[in-house]
């Protein structure tokens, strides 16, 4: 069913559109200034009033993602592939997931180290993530998409490990601009690798949750026996 393919677009135009309005505000209000230099995504959703909206876009957002995640495992379990690999990517889908929540309730000004350590499972770990799709996409079949969806899907990974970087190398030498506009660019990219499962949701008839009953071990019963015996 095509609304299926909605879901991941839903997630990149909330994501985009969220992060802007919030920059927007930050910029409008005078909590950043941009003269002086381009500032970070955490830095213009560190200051109410848009730190709320910014807390409030990347909780949707994981959940967003989270239901994504475990839509694709299944979505690759279904198509024969029951490897560890998809399961490590589910893993790795949820850990992006819960750093984005961290990210947006821990601002930097607040809670710093937290903040750094959910930015590393949102932006490293998602790499991962998407790393890891790019080769299931290679493996499983059918490719939805043929065989341009993996060119894109590797491309932008590749353009996602340069942005993440360059950000380091610029940060690590105080180009904090430079350093921030490859943030910005980063995101960009993962909501853009999150949007194009649309391509694969597209031929989703249904998605289910079951719940198995656990089985539980009936002990042998024991059966009398009878013995003749000879008089």
């Amino acid at each position: 069913m095509w609304a299926w393919a909605l879901l991941p677009i839903c997630l990149t135009v909330w994501a985009t559109a969220g992060i802007w309005v919030v920059y927007a505000m930050a910029v409008s209000n005078g909590s950043v200034n941009i003269t002086e230099n381009f500032p970070y995504i955490s830095t213009c959703g560190s200051y109410p009033p848009q730190s709320c909206i910014f807390g409030q876009v990347l909780n949707v957002g994981a959940i967003l993602v989270v239901w994504i995640c475990a839509i694709r495992f299944q979505q690759i379990r279904d198509y024969g592939c029951h490897s560890h690999v998809n399961s490590a990517g589910l893993a790795l889908g949820f850990l992006c997931a819960l750093g984005t929540s961290l990210v947006g309730n821990f601002q930097q000004s607040n809670q710093l180290e937290t903040h750094l350590a959910g930015a590393f499972l949102a932006f490293i770990i998602g790499i991962v993530y998407f790393c890891i799709q790019s080769y299931l996409t290679f493996k499983v079949k059918p490719r939805h998409g043929g065989c341009w969806i993996i060119a894109i899907r590797i491309t932008l990974t590749i353009l996602a490990i340069a942005s993440m970087i360059l950000m380091i190398v610029f940060l690590n030498i105080n180009r904090k601009s430079i350093a921030a506009i490859c943030e910005w660019i980063l995101a960009m990219i993962l909501f853009l690798l999150f949007g194009l499962f649309c391509v694969d949701f597209w031929h989703l008839e249904g998605h289910f949750f079951h719940v198995k009953k656990r089985t539980v071990a009936i002990p042998n019963e024991v059966q009398a026996s009878t013995v003749t015996l000879s008089l």
